[in-house]
């Protein structure tokens, strides 16, 4: 049992303390609900442009980097869809010095320190070389870039946290980054857990005492995760096909479904039937698609795992390159779907062994990635997010509670029709 103790700042801020004696560290993990579906189509990539530039430093702290060094501790950061997140883990008895330094990045002047003309040049560069390294000299790096605009027409999931377009990050101004911060970097907007080994009481006396003072930048309030309002996608009626040639060892497949938000109680079920399908050697497409016929050196289905609708995904990177092959893997693919479906309407019973096998390995899986007290103060950030911090506790059983109706709708959800299909096409020089 992870225990743990809640506060509301009065300027909005949400914090948790959670304490583990066992460790000599102390962990502050600063959530920011802004990702890349917060931004403006013409100005995108911002937030994840925003997560290089809050390493810049500040006018009190110029150097964050050395900071963190000069205390013993390691940061970094991360930026998807949905949030951005930052962690700082200290030896236990700085806490006060990381916390002021976050503050500090909270509260920092963007607009009238001109050093950050030099750091916006510089991180629109570091952003761009990733472009080019991850997304585009990288195999099927840019898959994504692909993917998400054909499953995606309105809904800003449409690009990805690089951004729909380099040249938005390449031409921002340090205006935009400013107007950027002032209205997502704000503490009605953030969560903060602190964990490790600290005492609750003292911590969020310190929290007030450092954090308190912060007021929101903006006079109007900001939506919680789960009513922010974004261009809703129109229910999808027919099959969207696309290709995509590029420099890969392997050709390779991409099926895409839509599917609920994070909290419905579908999102589950829909988690569930992409385990049973490939969470392991022994799951079905594995066994069936890899080990029997060898159609695929690699098969995985997954989620996106998003806040908003996201998708169900299928892909695998075929062993022949023969256009014969990949007429043969899709349709090997929907025969096992098709089948997973009749299981679960005719004789649900059969399933009971491989629905516990899953049920177990998430179990097994959430318990490790509770391991350390930094992965625990990520998972209270994250839970308290959507609104059930409490699920740190619980959510294995949630899974096992999942119905047979929720995992039987999903499943039937997958309909050729319903499916964006891409194909990733060797080039051949």
């Amino acid at each position: 049992m992870i225990e743990y103790v809640c506060h509301v700042l009065t300027n909005g801020l949400r914090v948790l303390v959670h304490r583990d004696p066992s460790t000599p560290l102390a962990t502050v993990n600063l959530l920011y609900c802004v990702g890349s579906r917060d931004e403006s189509p013409l100005r995108t990539g911002f937030a994840h442009l925003f997560e290089h530039l809050m390493f810049g430093g500040t006018r009190q702290v110029p150097d964050y980097d050395s900071a963190v060094d000069a205390l013993g501790g390691e940061a970094n950061a991360f930026t998807n869809c949905d949030y951005t997140n930052y962690y700082l883990t200290v030896p236990a008895q700085h806490l006060r010095q990381a916390l002021t330094l976050e503050a500090n990045r909270m509260a920092g002047d963007w607009n009238t320190d001109g050093n950050h003309w030099e750091v916006l040049d510089v991180q629109r560069k570091v952003v761009t070389e990733e472009y080019n390294q991850r997304y585009i000299n990288q195999p099927y790096g840019n898959v994504w870039m692909h993917l998400r605009p054909l499953c995606y027409q309105r809904h800003p999931y449409r690009w990805c946290t690089i951004g729909a377009d380099i040249r938005h990050v390449q031409q921002s101004t340090l205006d935009d980054v400013s107007q950027f911060y002032n209205r997502f970097y704000r503490p009605d907007n953030a969560i903060l857990a602190i964990a490790g080994n600290v005492e609750p009481e003292a911590t969020l006396a310190m929290v007030q005492d450092i954090f308190g003072p912060l007021s929101s930048s903006s006079p109007s309030p900001i939506a919680d995760m789960r009513n922010r309002n974004y261009p809703s996608e129109s229910p999808q009626t027919e099959p969207r096909f696309d290709t995509l040639y590029s420099d890969v060892p392997n050709n390779a497949l991409y099926l895409a479904w839509h599917m609920c938000d994070r909290w419905d109680p579908h999102f589950y079920a829909y988690d569930m039937l992409s385990d049973l399908l490939s969470n392991g050697h022994s799951s079905r497409l594995y066994r069936r698609l890899v080990q029997e016929t060898n159609l695929f050196s690699e098969l995985d289905a997954y989620i996106t795992g998003d806040l908003g609708p996201g998708l169900f995904v299928i892909s695998g990177k075929l062993n022949d390159d023969s256009p014969q092959a990949m007429d043969r893997a899709e349709a090997a693919i929907r025969q096992q779907i098709e089948l997973l479906q009749h299981d679960l309407a005719e004789q649900p019973d059969s399933l009971s062994s491989e629905l516990e096998k899953v049920a177990n390995k998430y179990e097994n899986t959430f318990l490790f990635s509770q391991y350390k007290a930094s992965d625990r103060a990520l998972s209270l950030c994250y839970y308290q997010m959507i609104g059930d911090p409490s699920l740190i506790n619980r959510e294995p059983s949630v899974y096992r509670q999942t119905s047979h109706s929720c995992l039987l709708q999903a499943a039937q959800s997958l309909q050729p029709n319903y499916c964006s299909t891409l194909r990733v096409l060797r080039n051949k020089h």
